[in-house]
């Protein structure tokens, strides 16, 4: 039996999800979380094969949770990360993030179970034309340290508050907000956050 975790944080969908999968002789949903935060606890205690991380979640998004599970010493849980966004960029952070799949939302049921089945296995699976479009697509020119600090203005947070959190003087924020802009070729930091969002990146 494989043991799947769900993290979704739409009631709806993970209440579909759960019945979908429920149909399934083979695979058994032994966890549901409904944020980033929920996942590595969740896995400790209940020790899924897969877990199926929506990668917008509330608190630590997807990703970044794929990514920390990667890291677990004792690290037998696999990951599929699936999402609404079809973006070339976003298709990049999850490779990098490592995980072992990535699908849309929108992907026919059975296509979800059969990718359980095969990360499970030891496979990888990856929607071909999502991997195409980011083998093609532009890298992103921003640092890591850019990227967090645009997230972190898209989030609504000022400079200031952006300056407290990363230990940085509230001029440095600016000059990385400044030099962000000119990477992208925006007109502002609100033109910034929209190109950065749109290629993914974010």
């Amino acid at each position: 039996m494989i043991k799947v975790l769900l993290a979704e944080d739409m009631h709806m969908v993970r209440g579909a999800l759960v019945a979908l999968l429920d149909l399934e002789h083979d695979i058994e949903v032994v966890s549901q979380v409904t944020s980033g935060d929920e996942i590595l606890p969740a896995i400790r205690a209940t020790g899924p094969d897969v877990a199926v991380i929506d990668i917008d979640l509330p608190g630590k998004d997807g990703l970044t949770a794929a990514a920390e599970i990667n890291e677990l010493p004792e690290r037998r849980c696999r990951t599929l990360i699936l999402t609404s966004l079809s973006r070339p960029g976003t298709v990049r952070r999850a490779l990098d993030a490592r995980v072992n799949g990535f699908m849309l939302k929108d992907a026919p049921p059975d296509k979800l179970a059969n990718a359980i089945r095969q990360i499970a296995a030891g496979g990888r699976v990856i929607d071909s034309d999502l991997a195409l479009a980011a083998w093609e697509s532009a890298d992103c020119p921003l640092t890591n340290r850019e990227i967090e600090i645009l997230r972190r203005a898209a989030s609504g947070e000022t400079v200031t508050e952006i300056a407290a959190h990363l230990f940085l003087s509230a001029g440095t924020v600016r000059n990385y907000l400044t030099t962000t802009v000119t990477k992208l070729n925006a007109r502002n930091r609100v033109d910034a956050i929209r190109i950065a969002t749109d290629a993914g990146w974010l």
